[in-house]
């Protein structure tokens, strides 16, 4: 008889909790044995038990009576919500315990967030009020005390604790804290976290890793925002230790972190496994070999924990008394919901990855098919999570689909399971993560779902597999991948112009032709293997990529050009080339796109070979642009012509499909409020632009050789402008130009109207090829170059946001810099920040090009 298959669910420990709110569990502790204990310390500041229960009652009685008095209502979901934006200190753990004394939660938020997130999280969780240290303009209309106002008002009231009935009551949970993580849209969502379940996460701590009789002191320096502070915090003092507020700046200096720690002995610590990297680091370099010894419990999370980074734990801490713990979870699910422990060097010595481990009590791991159910032992599945630690879903019950009904569950506790978008497997009887689950990538700023891609490559004829991957998701050598084996003789480039009619341009994927799909034991694909394959064949070394080069047929009076022109080729496009590169190969088809071919030709400038723009796209092959660097002729083949013709009615439609394209979907500024504007909005836009446009007589669009109109080039005289009305969140856009134009034109350019040609908006049509684009787009500069000329202008002012059309405006078209903006520090009117969550390393660049 065959044996059953064991499947890959497993189970924690089931263990009673009693229901109990945080703050009543602490009351008793503070007016028990431990009312004289020291219960926090901050810099020269100490609190005993009894000083903080008093004053968080007295400051509970304030925010109560502040709901009260001003009619303050809870949110959508029936809670009471109080958002906390201070820095850490003794007074902002009084201030946590009093909101929950006075019957509400606590949402932090973080003086580090940009203007705009903050603004999103009040303007969808409505917060009663703000709590805060520092006033800003991001609170919007919310409702604010400030703590020197909570402490002048709270002097004045009761210090005994409020009585139940007096407290506040949320509509339905027993919600204690919000927490906004950010979510797979981008947008960030608020994860509700009810008493119940940190008490479960909490008595687990307990039990599990107690507190040892030599234990008196316990840091909290994770930042409030992130769900490791609340076992921080509460921890120590639901059993009558001292918590050391540690001062942010601190957390970020491993001498002074270290030196606090062995000051007061502490004996855990939750970190990253980055930051125990740094630490050990620094202790590897100390003469003094006995620092952090007292630190006998060390927790990782929130990161993948490496064996090597294990290893080198062990080789400093080599006695048997120090634990390593790896914890994995999530904010949904209370922060940590499997755990795995190493006590010594022996533990690791045949890893070949840390386990993430086994379920906490009260707690169920599922690893589930696409059809939800369990896959054998050994097998990878999504990772579920079932239980007492999950949360009581998002703020106005967003992405609903994450928190699910199980429907393999017989007792109540496990009635619902948590989506973590987690892979794992089972082995030897614990987990092992696999990564994540989500099939959705950027690319070039746009979000494409692999799956989508992949199914558009298998259904092109001839294609027997397709696996589509993306290589370094999120890094400068991230590339999406088609990994692709064919029924018949097929090209990689016939593939990818197939793909052409299926996808639109951003999506088709480098295609990688393989004898096999390479297959995992278990019979699924062997994803990592081909990531590894494409890696390997790409390149051999991180920081100088070895791409085949063939000087096979190149002349030999043009030896070194060539050998200068490979070598520029293979610097720019690095692990993104797809074939070998020699004369007969074609810039484009071996991986160059729009933004890398003028880089090419920047370099080959700065090299001392001239070639213009329109040669190098329209070059069937390298050998036609080495003809065109070493002799002074045109090559054969001429780039594609295009016609001009001046703006007029008939062009209307053409014209807004271009700018909703180019700008809604693709714009380097559009992209931080697009949840803000929609496609309508520039109907608007260029509704009230049109007639002044034509009017003015200064734009006009592209036609192709067909007659299709595959480009527009808006243009005013920058001094003769419309007045136009913008009702939508457009003039954001529209006032941030004018704060970077607006001081170069007025103090730096000529004078009077006719003198500025203001170059305000160009666009190219989605269908263009790279190659395409940057003829199009060069078409049109050497266009408007002309108007401006014939016009009489004395120059053409123009903003560039897009790393393209700045390329080409300093290296190729030789405007002047006149000013470079790093947009993520621009406060709009209002005075948020509209682009804080942008890059410092987007910019602005506002450039002038003399004519006279």
């Amino acid at each position: 008889m065959g044996t059953i298959p064991q499947l890959s669910i497993i189970k924690g420990p089931t263990r009673p909790l009693q229901p109990n709110v945080l703050h009543n569990i602490f009351e008793k502790v503070a007016n028990g044995p431990h009312k004289s204990n020291i219960a926090l310390i901050f810099q020269e500041n100490c609190q005993t038990y009894e000083q903080v229960d008093k004053l968080s009652n007295q400051f509970a009685r304030v925010i109560r009576q502040a709901v009260i008095e001003n009619n303050l209502q809870k949110n959508h979901d029936g809670d009471y919500i109080v958002a906390v934006n201070m820095h850490p200190s003794d007074s902002l753990v009084i201030i946590l315990l009093s909101i929950w004394k006075a019957g509400c939660a606590y949402l932090p938020l973080d003086h580090a967030f940009p203007g705009q997130r903050i603004e999103h999280i009040i303007r969808e969780s409505r917060p009663v009020m703000i709590i805060f240290d520092e006033d800003s303009s991001f609170y919007l209309n919310t409702f604010k005390l400030s703590v020197e106002e909570i402490s002048q008002h709270g002097s004045q009231q009761s210090d005994a604790s409020l009585k139940e009935n007096g407290r506040l009551r949320h509509s339905k949970d027993d919600l204690a804290v919000v927490l906004y993580t950010s979510g797979s849209t981008g947008v960030p969502k608020g994860v509700r976290l009810p008493h119940k379940v940190i008490l479960n996460r909490l008595q687990w701590q307990f039990k599990r890793f107690p507190y040892s009789p030599t234990e008196k002191v316990c840091v909290f320096k994770t930042a409030l925002t992130f769900v490791d502070s609340i076992a921080e915090i509460w921890g120590p003092l639901l059993n009558g230790l001292t918590i050391l507020v540690v001062p942010k700046a601190l957390t970020k200096d491993p001498e002074k972190l270290v030196n606090l720690i062995d000051k007061y002995q502490i004996e855990r610590l939750v970190l990253v496994p980055s930051l125990l990297r740094s630490l050990l680091l620094y202790l590897g370099l100390q003469v003094n070999k006995d620092a952090l010894k007292s630190l006998k419990l060390w927790v990782c999370s929130g990161e993948t924990l490496a064996v090597s980074l294990a290893q080198d734990f062990f080789h400093y801490f080599t006695r048997n008394e120090y634990k390593l713990c790896n914890f994995y979870g999530s904010t949904e699910i209370m922060g940590d919901v499997t755990y795995h422990v190493i006590e010594s060097h022996d533990d690791i010595r045949n890893l070949h990855k840390i386990p993430i481990g086994l379920p906490l009590d009260n707690t169920m791991i599922y690893l589930l098919d696409k059809d939800y159910r369990p896959v054998k032992a050994g097998e990878v599945g999504e990772l579920f999570v079932s239980g007492l630690n999950l949360a009581a879903g998002y703020v106005n019950n967003r992405d609903p689909e994450k928190f699910i009904e199980n429907p393999l569950a017989i007792d109540p506790t496990y009635s619902k399971l948590f989506r973590t978008g987690d892979y794992a497997r089972i082995e030897k009887g614990t987990l092992l993560y696999e990564g994540r689950t989500d099939s959705q990538v950027k690319i070039r700023g746009h979000r494409v779902d692999l799956s989508e891609v992949e199914k558009a490559v298998n259904s092109l004829k001839g294609v027997d597999k397709g696996v589509v991957l993306c290589y370094k998701p999120g890094e400068m050598s991230q590339a999406l991948l088609a990994f692709v084996t064919t029924k018949n003789l097929m090209s990689e480039h016939q593939i990818e112009t197939m793909l052409g009619d299926k996808l639109t341009n951003y999506m088709i994927p480098q295609v990688v032709l393989v004898e096999n799909i390479p297959l995992l034991v278990n019979g699924k694909i062997d994803r990592q293997g081909l990531l590894k394959m494409y890696e390997n064949t790409n390149n051999n070394d991180d920081s100088a990529p070895e791409i085949e080069i063939s000087y096979e047929g190149v002349p030999s009076h043009q030896l070194k050009a060539a050998k200068d022109l490979f070598e520029t080729v293979a610097a720019v496009l690095g692990r993104s080339a797809r074939n070998a590169i020699s004369v007969n190969a074609n810039f484009y088809e071996i991986g160059g796109n729009s933004l890398n071919s003028i880089f090419t030709i920047s370099r080959l400038t700065e090299k001392g070979y001239h070639i213009n723009i329109g040669d190098f796209i329209s070059a069937i092959d390298f050998g036609e642009v080495l003809q065109r660097m070493t002799e002074d002729t045109i090559i054969m083949k001429q780039p594609p012509s295009y016609t001009m013709e001046l703006l007029k009615n008939d062009h209307k439609n053409s014209v807004l499909d271009m700018i909703t394209t180019s700008f809604y979907q693709k714009a380097d500024l559009e992209q931080w409020i697009i949840s803000e504007i929609s496609v309508s909005d520039y109907e608007e836009l260029m509704k009230e632009l049109w007639a002044p446009l034509v009017e003015k007589n200064l734009s006009f669009v592209a036609r192709n050789q067909t007659g299709k109109i595959c480009g527009v080039a808006l243009n005013f005289d920058a001094r003769d402008e419309p007045e136009v009305e913008i009702k939508s969140k457009l003039i954001v856009i529209f006032e941030f130009l004018e704060s970077i134009e607006g001081p170069v034109r007025d103090n730096q350019l000529p004078s009077g109207k006719g003198k500025i040609l203001h170059s305000f908006m160009m666009a190219t049509h989605s269908s263009l090829t790279p190659r395409e684009n940057v003829a199009v787009f060069q078409y049109m500069e050497d266009e408007v170059l002309k108007l401006a000329k014939t016009r009489g202008f004395a120059g053409i002012l123009t903003t560039n946001t897009s790393p393209l059309t700045q390329q080409l405006g300093c290296d190729v078209y030789k405007y002047q810099c006149m000013l470079d903006y790093q947009v993520n520090q621009y406060v709009s009117s209002d005075g948020t920040k509209p682009f804080g969550m942008a890059p410092d390393d987007q910019r602005a660049i506002v450039h002038w090009k003399p004519l006279m």
